[in-house]
């Protein structure tokens, strides 16, 4: 048996130890389940939203855009970063306060049932589309670092089943703890791999004497145009506030430790894009045949070049992450069809205790759901893109709804997330839907944003009912 291999089983029993550790704990009701109890601490909202941000996508991901274009792929983790930030210093602790468990609950409670419906209908396609790209990472790393073991189908059924138990069992606490342990792991492995890898072709002088065009490549605000820089952060802040990272301000035990939390997360998740980023440049400078259309397989193929602890660890990290993510978003998707249609509309009266189990035959359906998505999807970053671009409209509302309440009406919610839901649809129709406007906007997030704010104002004007006046909750 490979040590790589080795490694990998030790985290995997490691991660389901812990799940089976906690698993009394989120047994005692839906709280504790979905929510921790809402007793997280500081450390844990950071260990969670940094396991949620650093997946796939900022991992082989961010390399394998390295491999094309240089550095400046490192700004998609940093983007995370401003969104977990912006998500701190604004709307964790407003969400830990009102003591909701999903956005549209929080619709409904300001606004009306119909905004409830659509909204969660809308993150609950989100959240699973995000999932199954990360069973579709998850299958891509084990294949390709351990293919004497691994098929590419064979990778994203143990990540599947990996994902989906660890989730099951312990809910957000075993998410929880286990992220500890990721980002650990993640940080130990990429940086480890990184000093080998650069150590290993000479040095920095010598990665860049040795890159193609290295002025652009090197410098980070090179090789992408600045344009889908700012985008990136856009996309990211709008989808932190009202996407994956609400459960986890919702979990917080305190206003100041979620505010605190995401800060924190902030500084974890940026440096990781940049040092995956290294690692793609290595692959440029040790792997120049790999062709371009095949880039995911740069960051893979420079970690199997190191000695067995460091490949083995680095597995186990690029794993980690994608577990990280996963298990989060997996329990969010969960969350929102067991409390926002399950328990709203099919079961209002049903016990908490029951309650927890129906959670958990919600997940593991989601889960199945998302495998199937899995075996079906193509272009991960760019469907991440696009998916997340979709939280616009929510996060629109939820900015309205806190800071700007005199301009909201009863019907806000569902007109304005109706809107984003199309513009998202005619954006990415085939042929020339949206003629000359795709040229000015230039990505798709842009554009989004100026259609839910023209939709929301207008409401404000069309309909005369206002919402009730916001109300958190007192600390306890």
């Amino acid at each position: 048996m490979s040590i790589q291999l080795v490694i990998v089983c030790l985290y995997i029993l490691l991660l389901f130890g812990i799940s089976f550790w906690v698993k009394r704990r989120a047994d005692k009701g839906s709280t504790e389940y979905l929510l921790a109890g809402r007793k997280l601490g500081t450390l844990l909202i950071a260990v969670n939203i940094t396991g949620l941000a650093v997946g796939a996508a900022s991992t082989v991901g961010v390399a394998e855009r390295a491999f094309s274009i240089g550095m400046a792929a490192g700004w998609y983790n940093a983007a995370w970063a401003a969104g977990s930030v912006v998500m701190g210093l604004f709307a964790a602790g407003k969400l830990r306060k009102m003591k909701v468990s999903t956005i549209p609950e929080f619709f409904e409670k300001y606004y009306d049932t119909k905004g409830r419906v659509i909204s969660a209908v809308g993150l609950i396609i989100i959240l699973s589309v995000i999932t199954s790209l990360q069973y579709l990472a998850g299958g891509a790393i084990l294949s390709s670092l351990l293919p004497n073991i691994f098929s590419f189908q064979g990778g994203m059924l143990m990540s599947a089943a990996v994902f989906i138990g660890i989730t099951l069992i312990g809910g957000l606490w075993s998410s929880g703890l286990a992220n500890i342990v990721s980002v650990v792991l993640i940080y130990l492995g990429i940086i480890y791999s990184c000093v080998e890898a650069v150590g290993n072709i000479g040095g920095f002088a010598a990665l860049e004497a040795n890159l193609p065009n290295a002025e652009t490549m090197i410098n980070p605000l090179g090789g992408i145009p600045i344009v889908v820089i700012v985008s990136w952060f856009v996309v990211m802040i709008t989808q932190a506030i009202t996407s994956g990272p609400v459960p986890i301000a919702c979990g917080a035990s305190s206003e100041k430790s979620a505010r605190n939390g995401f800060l924190l997360g902030g500084l974890l998740i940026f440096p990781i894009g940049f040092l995956c980023a290294i690692l793609g440049l290595v692959a440029k400078v040790m792997f120049p045949e790999i062709p371009v259309e095949k880039a995911a397989l740069a960051m893979p193929k420079v970690v199997m070049s190191l000695n067995p602890i460091a490949s083995g660890a680095t597995l186990a990290a690029l794993w980690a992450a994608d577990v990280s993510t996963a298990c989060t978003i997996l329990l969010g998707a969960g969350t929102l069809f067991s409390q926002d249609i399950y328990k709203r509309f099919v079961d209002p009266q049903i016990s908490d205790e029951k309650f927890v189990k129906v959670n958990r035959v919600i997940i593991f359906a989601i889960g199945l759901v998302t495998l199937w998505l899995a075996f079906n999807a193509v272009g991960i970053l760019k469907t991440m893109i696009t998916g997340l671009s979709m939280t616009t409209a929510l996060t629109c509302i939820f900015f309205f709804t806190v800071y700007a309440p005199g301009l909201c009406r009863r019907s806000s919610a569902f007109w304005t997330t109706l809107v984003g839901i199309v513009g998202i649809v005619l954006w990415f129709m085939p042929g020339n839907v949206l003629g000359c406007i795709k040229p000015i906007f230039k990505e798709v997030v842009y554009f989004e944003w100026v259609i839910c704010i023209i939709t929301f104002l207008l409401v404000s004007v069309i309909d005369k009912n206002k919402i009730k006046e916001v109300e958190v909750a007192s600390e306890e």
